[in-house]
């Protein structure tokens, strides 16, 4: 999901620093940033691209030496005078260096591409914007209708699950780091069930960090359900993790977990008011009930920075299937409305939020 959000500035000649997104900007200003924007698009394709196939990867693994472009296009078996072409366009784009005939990733730009481990990592964000801008062809009808297209397509879901690796990161170094007990009340035979689990990846992850750890996946989608059982067999976790087609509002598993998690998830349900009251039913006592999610900025200034760019980008991509971001305010009503206690909002340095709950 989207980075912290960092001032956008801008040098001019007289050497003051002014906010990209001032509303005086001079025309050729404002164009430049426009045309940057514009470029963006494109780089976003580059970067598709480069991950789908493995580009990125195979240069990655070069290491120094770095390779040719037929060398990488042999690597990946592609087409070598395509590969070529998007040497050419990645370099153009900063997302690659060339010298002497020899192709290289930078250190940072593989960081950032390619390590799901990282708080930073962006390459399920760029994958997740060139699949799911897909369906945007619908959005003029929807504007003018009102009526969402709600039922998205598999490979949809599947850029979600590639999206939401970065907040399984964000969960691992942000939200563990400021609850430890949490951390000590995940102790062998304790047990955690993830609402809304997609592809089981923060299922998977658990249970390679907590090795006691009984775990449940949640999961509504068919073909969420089987990959998600797909991927847990293929990490061999089978015998610890759980995956069942469950319903949007009932949890279950009364009295049963010692942590009830949703990623990214509670705006995406009908009634997440419901959903919430029956995942508190699921805590046992001295459990936690935790709600990880980016909220819409409620600070005009905080809208006009990259972090709220990305937040209005994932928005605009709610609207084709009829669901919306929310404010921390919003989701606290949520809470309040289940009538569950007082939970604990807090942000994050990633810029996301969690809920937090403690049943004492």
């Amino acid at each position: 999901m989207p980075q912290p959000h960092r001032a956008t500035t801008a040098r001019h000649a007289d050497g003051a620093i002014v906010a990209c997104h001032n509303r005086a900007m001079r025309l050729d200003d404002r164009f430049d940033e426009l045309v940057a924007s514009l470029g963006g698009f494109y780089r976003t394709w580059y970067v598709f691209v480069g991950l789908e196939v493995g580009l990125f990867d195979a240069l990655r693994d070069a290491g120094g030496p770095g390779l040719t472009a037929g060398e990488l296009a042999a690597k990946c078996g592609l087409e070598p005078s395509l590969t070529a072409r998007w040497v050419w366009g990645a370099d153009a784009h900063g997302l690659v260096e060339t010298s002497g005939g020899r192709i290289r990733v930078p250190a940072d730009v593989a960081a950032i591409l390619l390590d799901p481990s990282r708080p930073e990592f962006l390459g399920g964000q760029f994958q997740f914007a060139a699949v799911g801008s897909l369906d945007y062809d619908a959005l003029p009808a929807i504007f003018r209708t009102g009526r969402p297209n709600r039922s998205r397509p598999d490979r949809y879901r599947i850029a979600i699950e590639r999206l939401t690796i970065q907040d399984v990161a964000v969960f691992f170094t942000e939200v563990l780091g400021a609850f430890p007990q949490l951390v000590a009340d995940l102790r062998p035979g304790a047990r955690a069930l993830d609402v809304h689990c997609g592809g089981g990846r923060w299922l998977i992850a658990m249970a390679r960090r907590f090795p006691g750890l009984e775990l449940a996946g949640i999961e509504f989608e068919p073909d969420s359900v089987a990959r998600a059982r797909d991927n847990v067999a293929e990490a061999g976790l089978a015998d610890r993790i759980t995956v069942e087609q469950g319903s949007m509002i009932s949890v279950g598993h009364a009295s049963e977990a010692d942590l009830v998690y949703f990623q990214y998830a509670l705006h995406q349900l009908p009634d997440p008011v419901a959903t919430l009251r029956s995942a508190w039913s699921a805590v046992r006592p001295g459990g936690w009930l935790v709600s990880l999610d980016w909220y819409l900025p409620t600070d005009p200034e905080e809208l006009r920075s990259p972090h709220g760019e990305l937040i209005a980008g994932f928005q605009l991509d709610e609207a084709v299937q009829g669901t919306r971001l929310v404010t921390a305010s919003e989701a606290l009503g949520w809470f309040s409305s289940a009538e569950l206690p007082v939970p604990e909002l807090v942000d994050l340095p990633s810029g996301a939020s969690a809920i937090v709950l403690h049943r004492r």
